[in-house]
């Protein structure tokens, strides 16, 4: 499984209704609108590269509203499971 985390500039006035949009779109998982330099925070997890370009590209990049992207591939995930399982190492 691919998770690719991608930065969205959107038009202020349409920022609902691209989360919205963007939340409908298969392979996004999640969409978060958060404060700083962007407007929303989109999860897309998938089985390839192809599918995540296939997601950004040609759907999301063309929801109506959306100014601008960035794309960032993950390649490992910490979850707060693992660190846990990290830090009791040793313990009874």
């Amino acid at each position: 499984m691919i998770t690719a985390i991608v930065f969205v500039h959107a038009e202020v006035a349409r920022i609902p209704d691209v989360a919205t949009q963007i939340a409908g779109l298969e392979g996004v998982s999640e969409v978060y609108s958060v404060t700083g330099e962007i407007d929303l925070i989109a999860l897309i997890r998938v089985r390839s590269i192809d599918q995540v370009s296939e997601v950004v590209t040609e759907r999301l990049n063309r929801v109506p509203g959306v100014v601008d992207t960035v794309t960032h591939i993950a390649f490992r995930a910490y979850s707060s499971h693992d660190l846990e399982a990290a830090f009791s190492l040793g313990a009874e």
